[in-house]
């Protein structure tokens, strides 16, 4: 059921991208907001609904209603936090330490003899 949708959504992004591509641009957009643009472009009239629009909306919907489906049935039952690299490899092997050289303690002073020869 998973695969099935979200091949669903793939195909349907896919879709939505095309629909978006293929729409005609409605004018200057935010570069006419400056000056020089009429209040037509702020508050014109409403546009005639395509069928490219009607196809993005619905495209648009059915891949958030599908995105939040799969985060649901992908988060199913797993309260716990898993790690990314859990599972990943295998533990490092620890490294023995290596002993410290051992250093001679320097000989013992003599005392002085007290001894005249």
């Amino acid at each position: 059921m998973y695969g099935i949708l979200v091949g669903i959504l793939i195909l349907d992004s896919v879709i939505l991208a095309v629909a978006v591509l293929l729409q005609a641009g409605q004018g200057g957009g935010l570069a006419t907001m400056g000056g020089g643009a009429g209040t037509e472009t702020i508050m014109g009239g409403r546009q005639a609904t395509t069928l490219l629009t009607k196809v993005t909306w619905w495209t648009a919907g059915i891949f958030l209603f599908l995105a939040l489906v799969l985060t649901f049935m992908s988060a199913g039952g797993s309260t716990q936090v898993r790690s990314v690299l859990e599972g990943q490899g295998q533990a490092p092997t620890p490294i023995a330490p290596t002993p410290l050289p051992i250093e001679t303690p320097p000989p013992a002073p003599q005392p002085p003899s007290n001894r005249r020869p």
